[in-house]
């Protein structure tokens, strides 16, 4: 799939939690997504940046605009090196957390992109795909 541009951005910190959605929202609008679109996938990048973080010890996230036949979309790649995740299905359940937020990150940033894509290794990290499309 053609990528007419791609982004790396560390996170670290807090304040890099801020910076991948100030990009998100960046591309999004350079994509061309409706302010709901745009706003469904800041708010999915929020969450995984955060799980990035809070989870993985850190990591990154690589931003691309993607061009598919005319059709133009924007996928963000997380990636970590922490603990992974042992039950990806459990993970994924609207209420299951093993830190004290709701348990809505990872199951509430599913519904909200078009595509979606997770992989995780106990002592290995996790890496999730996620795309909203115009």
């Amino acid at each position: 799939m053609p990528t007419t541009k791609t982004e790396r951005v560390e996170i670290r910190q807090s304040d890099d939690v801020v910076r991948v959605r100030q990009q998100t929202r960046t591309l999004a609008v350079e994509v061309g997504l409706s302010l709901v679109d745009q706003t469904k996938i800041v708010t999915a990048s929020s969450e995984l940046a955060r799980n990035t973080l809070d989870y993985g010890g850190g990591g990154e996230v690589v931003l691309e605009i993607l061009d598919q036949a005319g059709r133009r979309g924007l996928r963000l790649t997380f990636e970590d090196r922490g603990a992974g995740i042992p039950d990806i299905e459990q993970a994924l359940k609207d209420g299951f957390t093993t830190g004290k937020g709701m348990g809505l990150g990872l199951g509430g940033a599913k519904r909200l992109c078009n595509e979606f894509s997770i992989a995780s290794k106990p002592g290995e990290g996790t890496k999730v795909i996620i795309a909203r499309w115009k």
